[in-house]
């Protein structure tokens, strides 16, 4: 069953409901903006896996329709990242999410900008509303990341009294997402053969989540570390005139 909520927006009246989506409507299917949107996304996903910060009841999607019933007429927005805190129930695959309806509404949703005008700042309210209308007073998601990759410019709005408002970084030029408990910043680097900025997660304490082949590379400098200080360690007792291989067992 639906939940509704009727809201006064200005002057005209917002009917907003949460109900499933049809089983007959149909999904844009349009292709990527460019090749660098769903390498972003993966990212943002892959250290949050990799380090334990994806819970079961989570769901976190690129690319994925976010669902609402306005006066009547099905609206569906498809941000590049979207992360919800929790869902009623955990399935293998969802053919789109309707918050209330399904679950909490997403804690945070990122648009990446490409050269191609895709109504990320558009406040427009009638059919079909522009996707910061939709984020903002329709779904009333807390926070909306807008990165353009190219630059590595990172706009952070937070919903304030029914509105987004920019909210500027810390010294390190970072944003701390409590709902996540992680701080979101930009880094340059390299990584499946695109070299630029990324969106990137660091913990409380300030380190920044590995990337799998990053985790890898510390776990092989840290190899490395203990066999040279195992080859100092012989080579001292050897100077003393020590075997190694004859010290008794420690008891």
């Amino acid at each position: 069953m639906a939940t509704q909520l009727s809201e006064a927006k200005s002057s005209h009246q917002l009917v907003i409901s949460w109900e499933a989506l049809p089983d007959d409507f149909q999904l844009e299917d349009e292709p990527v903006e460019n090749t660098s949107q769903p390498i972003l996304a993966g990212a943002l996903r892959e250290s949050l896996e990799i380090n334990g910060f994806i819970q079961p009841q989570m769901l976190i999607a690129s690319n994925f329709g976010l669902c609402a019933t306005v006066n009547e007429q099905t609206i569906v927005k498809a941000p590049d990242w979207v992360c919800v805190p929790s869902v009623h129930e955990v399935v293998d695959s969802r053919r789109s999410y309707t918050p209330h309806l399904d679950g909490d509404v997403p804690a945070i949703v990122m648009e990446f900008l490409s050269e191609t005008e895709g109504g990320e700042y558009s406040v427009k309210r009638t059919y079909p509303p522009g996707k910061w209308f939709f984020y903002e007073q329709i779904l009333q998601v807390p926070i909306y990341v807008i990165f353009e990759p190219d630059g590595g410019l990172l706009e952070y709005h937070q919903l304030e009294n029914g509105r987004y408002e920019l909210k500027q970084p810390d010294e390190n030029c970072r944003h701390w997402i409590d709902s996540m408990g992680l701080f979101l910043g930009t880094w340059q680097g390299t990584k499946e053969g695109r070299t630029g900025y990324w969106l990137r997660w660091w913990d409380k304490d300030g380190n920044l989540l590995p990337w799998a082949v990053e985790q890898i590379e510390q776990e092989r400098q840290r190899a490395e570390q203990e066999r040279q200080q195992k080859e100092r360690l012989i080579a001292y007792l050897q100077s003393q005139g020590i075997d190694p291989e004859n010290l008794p067992p420690i008891e």
